[in-house]
């Protein structure tokens, strides 16, 4: 009988012990990526994706900062990407901006992708968060988050270097060009936005709030979660009624 007593606690405990190393490792995973899918991690076709904090690129900011990391981005829209069972993608910001090169790039990877994307800013999508917001099929945002908008800026230490005026106009005009690309604000607009005087308390640039994001056609509607769930899933089903047509 003790034999059977210790068979039955052992396989008793060992599938809370699976359970419980699983549970871990997918807290390990949010915590180290800030990424999952929903509504069940394994079963959904919609992947989730967080831009959050401050974006780091190639230098790495202080361990106080809350930041995503490029490098770790990357490899999860290369996985979106390339899953069959993936059909889409949400992304989700309330970021203040960051490197200028690193959000580029991400946004960039998002504009490229060949399955429909989801953007939803809440908070803020602020600088560099700016053409992340818009590089999406569809874009969101809340009624109550900003987005700020103004010129690329370096320090002064690298700005007293001739060579490097010439880079940030370039860069500048990089964002530019991306965002009126990828939206349906003109160069002209953008750039009114961009170089506004005492828009910002001694500064230049514009904070645009909501609806005024809308208005300006930054971004393409004013809601939340629950319509970027519904426009991607729309998205989604317009993509398979699109390939089933073809097919015939």
């Amino acid at each position: 009988m003790r034999h059977n007593d210790s068979y039955y606690q052992q396989n008793s405990e060992k599938p809370q012990t699976d359970k419980q190393e699983k549970g871990d490792g997918i807290v390990d995973k949010i915590q180290q990526l800030g990424q999952t899918n929903i509504p069940q991690m394994e079963a959904s076709n919609i992947h989730v994706l967080t831009i959050i904090g401050q974006i780091e690129g190639h230098m790495q900011l202080p361990p106080q900062n809350k930041t995503t990391k490029y490098e770790h981005v990357i490899p999860q829209l290369v996985a979106a990407e390339q899953n069959p069972k993936i059909e889409g993608l949400l992304l989700i910001l309330n970021t203040v901006g960051g490197d200028v090169e690193a959000g580029l790039a991400l946004a960039e990877m998002v504009a490229s992708m060949s399955k429909p994307t989801v953007t939803l800013v809440l908070g803020g999508g602020h600088s560099i968060g700016v053409p992340i917001a818009v590089a999406g099929t569809y874009s969101y945002i809340a009624e109550s988050a900003t987005m700020t908008i103004h010129p690329v800026r370096l320090t002064g230490l690298v700005i007293g270097v001739p060579q490097s005026f010439e880079y940030l106009d370039k860069m500048q005009d990089r964002v530019i060009n991306f965002v009126t690309q990828h939206s349906n604000i003109s160069e002209e607009g953008f750039k009114e936005l961009m170089l506004s005087k005492g828009n910002l308390t001694r500064d230049i640039g514009t904070n645009v709030i909501g609806i005024d994001a809308v208005h300006e056609g930054i971004i393409n509607e004013v809601g939340g979660l629950g319509q970027a769930i519904k426009k991607l899933n729309d998205l989604i089903e317009e993509g398979k009624s699109h390939q089933k047509d073809v097919i015939q």
